[in-house]
């Protein structure tokens, strides 16, 4: 085996691929163009005063054509979440790096706009809850991305029941970072804790195999 291994997110085309059709150039630039008035709006108002409307009017296009690609602020805020996970730098396996700091860093990399923004952290929180289907299909996407990354970090030949649990664990943190009885910044911490609760740290030293959590 390699002594790194990595994986790349999706780019290019298909970081504008909505839920509902592959986009065109000028399609996916109207989507950016909605997604960043999102950000910017989401500052000034929150989640309880974002509207599609209001997205569309500091975009500059037309409510209709904000509905033509978005079905609500909820299926808007979980695009900015999605565009933000595809932007995330490539996660490497490195085989002596502990594997303490190889969950820490792949999580702190996933968590880190909520410290730039803890109003956009927030309505995105509240976004994925939603029941809306597209919201489901992106939240589908986020998930597996999310899986990816924590797999890579852990290093080839996990147990995918491992990375389920730890996938379930991140997301708890999350929601219980959104209602504030955990800061998003412990999250972490805390997920590669339960990183090495459950497969320990072979990964490095005397008579490690290097594989935490093979299934043999």
């Amino acid at each position: 085996m390699s002594e790194a291994a990595a994986i790349d997110p999706p780019v290019g085309a298909q970081a504008f691929e909505s839920t509902r059709r592959r986009l065109t150039p000028r399609q996916a630039e109207v989507v950016m163009q909605l997604v960043r008035a999102t950000e910017a709006e989401v500052e000034q108002v929150g989640y309880a005063g974002l509207t599609v409307r209001s997205v569309a009017r500091r975009a500059g296009v037309a409510p209709a054509t904000a509905y033509n690609y978005f079905s609500s602020k909820d299926h808007l805020l979980t695009e900015v979440l999605w565009l933000r996970m595809l932007g995330l730098p490539t996660v490497v396996f490195i085989r002596t790096q502990p594997l303490h700091e190889r969950i820490r860093d792949t999580v702190r990399a996933m968590v880190l706009f909520a410290t730039e923004s803890p109003a956009l952290v927030d309505a995105c929180t509240a976004a994925l809850l939603s029941p809306n289907p597209d919201v489901r299909h992106l939240r589908d996407r986020i998930g597996t991305q999310t899986s990816r990354r924590l797999a890579a970090a852990l290093g080839p030949g996990v147990d995918p029941m491992v990375v389920r649990v730890l996938e379930t664990t991140y997301s708890g943190a999350l929601l219980t970072a959104g209602i504030g009885h955990m800061s998003f910044m412990d999250i972490p911490d805390f997920i590669a804790e339960a990183a090495e609760l459950m497969v320990g740290d072979r990964s490095a030293g005397p008579g490690g195999d290097g594989e935490p959590g093979v299934t043999r």
